[in-house]
């Protein structure tokens, strides 16, 4: 193991065994380094890793802390790591998208105040019958998002986050090429909110999982 990888996995046994909890701050650098038996230069290594993970907190001048840990805080980073995506990947994002979205828009029949499905209904109204496929995209982001939320899992909702950002590309270029992409995706939003209204979680699942692998299949052949 690099010296660098030992020292991040000590600091990690500290945060996992509750020696550090959230919000403490780390001792001084040359005490901790002593204590875990590292260099200094390979606990300052640990430490800029880790707070690139954002599971430290470096304050200039004040110290060094540990984060939230709060899950969307922690998953930020799988977001920096999703932006490096190849095209030919895209695929493999969607296939998520259709094992995880599905569950969570059945979830969500359960869960959704009625306020949140009217602002939902709210954005398909204003977007209109006839959209431009930027507006379109722009709404299926936030609408999805929306959804989401309605589980109360921020773990899901910032996981779907973090997938969503990679298949923004295929969805415009379906929308721009493919006939009627804009007025199925419509139809389809509509069947998703009206299941989410009669809190019909697997008519829910159904029309979401329909959705997501429109775009699936789509792609695939058009490849």
């Amino acid at each position: 193991m690099a010296v660098t990888d030992e020292a991040i996995e000590k600091i990690k046994e500290m945060i996992v065994s509750g020696a550090l909890r959230p919000g403490d701050r780390l001792p001084r650098e040359s005490e901790l380094a002593a204590g875990l038996g590292l260099s200094r230069n390979s606990l300052r290594e640990a430490v800029r890793a880790l707070s690139v993970m954002r599971i430290l907190d470096v304050r200039q001048g004040d110290g060094t802390y540990v984060s939230s840990l709060d899950p969307q805080l922690l998953l930020e980073a799988l977001g920096f790591v999703v932006d490096f995506h190849r095209d030919d990947t895209v695929l493999e994002f969607l296939a998520v998208r259709r094992i995880l979205e599905p569950a969570a828009t059945a979830m969500a029949a359960g869960r959704l105040a009625e306020r949140e499905l009217d602002a939902l209904e709210e954005q398909l109204d204003r977007l209109g019958a006839e959209p431009s496929v930027e507006q379109l995209v722009a709404c299926d982001l936030e609408f999805h998002r929306g959804i989401v939320r309605g589980t109360g899992n921020s773990v899901l909702c910032s996981l779907l986050d973090g997938l969503s950002g990679p298949t923004t590309r295929a969805r415009l270029w379906r929308g721009l090429t493919q006939d009627d992409a804009v007025g199925t995706t419509l139809r389809e939003h509509r069947a998703i909110l009206a299941a989410l209204r009669e809190r019909d979680a697997e008519a829910a699942r159904s029309w979401a999982t329909v959705h997501i692998a429109s775009v699936e299949r789509w792609l695939r052949s058009a490849r």
